[in-house]
């Protein structure tokens, strides 16, 4: 695999072996900071590294600030904002059993949660990035840790995270009915408060997992009503990363085509991309991370509102203007807008694929989708009338 394939696959994690991103790291210089060795004030949400799985460290996320993207895009963040505000974070780090009941207030809270902290040592500038976790600027060992005020917890969230015989997977799903919003599910998921066993998972993983996880309960209710009848088409940009997807008669399929662009964030000379899809079921974990499940979540919240089911194809396409990655909640909030966007409605599918081929920029992705062959030789049932 060449470097550029490499680091498109890669997105920070670690795969070629150094220490620190060679690509990321070039933002370590852009803002800096004075260490600190205590804070007072609010923390919003939680943060659990997967370093030494099951022995991980985490606490709660120090910023007198909001940590939910959907309030930055609505003050209208830029990237820049976004990197600035998040330099000034500080995820305060201790051995979990020692700091999970601090955690679990902060988690269980629908607002942010004072707190007081006194660090082993002075907290040093550290940015940190890579393409699934928001930036954290700073990380330090907790010395001390008081929560100041009581949490706020909605009575769903109360009544689902104390019923131990409840699974995760159904909490989940029963908290989002309750229009709960992922981010404060996947705080409750990292920092152990739901399931018949609770155990605190890493941020990493939780994100993801909350994404599946509602996924595919969406996916077993949107299986039950009858298909579209027409082809749709969305899209929208965010930061750089155009999503674009087409929505065709036929029993749910879901496919995924994510392209990084020569000289982006990830690439080199040559376009990356990555593809991966599904049918009823999923088979393994997506090469395309955790932005497969984000985009497919987007897509089956949709076709649930409107009462149908698809064929899916969902194209991503990220140009250089998308220069910091700022986590896989830029990929969620795309897909969207673009499914809260007045499609386009097509009769056919080659007037849907034309559609795609504008908004992606090219038909480049024709040639490495599989589902739109299959469209275009399986004949649904609408085509015999």
């Amino acid at each position: 695999m060449t470097g550029g394939m490499l680091c498109a696959s890669c997105k920070g994690r670690g795969f070629c072996g150094l220490a620190r991103c060679p690509i990321t790291a070039r933002f370590h210089s852009r803002i800096g900071s004075a260490p600190v060795s205590s804070y007072m004030g609010a923390a919003p949400s939680v943060f659990v590294g997967s370093h030494g799985y099951p022995a991980v460290q985490g606490g709660p996320l120090l910023l007198d600030d909001t940590d939910r993207p959907p309030d930055w895009l609505a003050r209208g963040l830029s990237i820049e904002d976004v990197v600035n505000l998040r330099a000034g974070t500080i995820s305060a780090r201790a051995p979990v059993g020692r700091v999970q009941g601090a955690m679990a207030e902060v988690a269980l809270s629908q607002k942010p949660v004072d707190v007081e902290v006194a660090f082993s040592r002075p907290v040093d500038f550290d940015l940190r990035f890579d393409g699934v976790l928001t930036p954290v600027g700073r990380s330090g060992p907790v010395r001390r840790l008081d929560v100041l005020d009581n949490p706020v917890v909605p009575r769903a969230v109360e009544r689902v995270s104390s019923d131990t015989d409840l699974p995760a997977s159904e909490g989940l799903t029963e908290l989002y009915r309750y229009e709960v919003d992922v981010y404060h599910l996947a705080d409750l998921l990292a920092a152990g408060t739901l399931g018949k066993a609770p155990r605190v998972v890493p941020t990493r993983w939780a994100i993801t997992a909350v994404d599946d996880t509602l996924g595919r309960a969406r996916k077993r209710e949107i299986v039950r009503y009858p298909a579209i009848e027409e082809v749709l088409v969305f899209g929208a940009t965010l930061y750089g990363n155009t999503i674009a997807v087409l929505l065709a008669p036929g029993g749910w399929q879901y496919e995924m085509v994510e392209c990084w662009r020569a000289h982006s964030l990830w690439t080199h000379d040559h376009d990356s991309v990555t593809v991966d899809s599904e049918g009823k079921r999923k088979s393994g974990y997506s090469p395309i991370a955790g932005a497969y499940y984000s985009a497919r979540l987007a897509v089956t919240d949709y076709l649930a509102l409107v009462r149908r089911q698809a064929r899916a194809l969902v194209l991503r396409s990220v140009s250089g203007e998308y220069w910091a990655p700022l986590g896989t909640w830029v990929v969620r909030e795309a897909a969207r807008q673009a499914m809260r966007s007045p499609p386009e409605r097509f009769a056919t599918l080659a007037e849907g694929a034309a559609a795609l081929d504008q908004l992606y920029g090219d038909a480049s992705w024709r040639e490495k989708s599989t589902l739109l062959p299959r469209m275009r030789a399986e004949r649904t049932l609408s085509d015999f009338f």
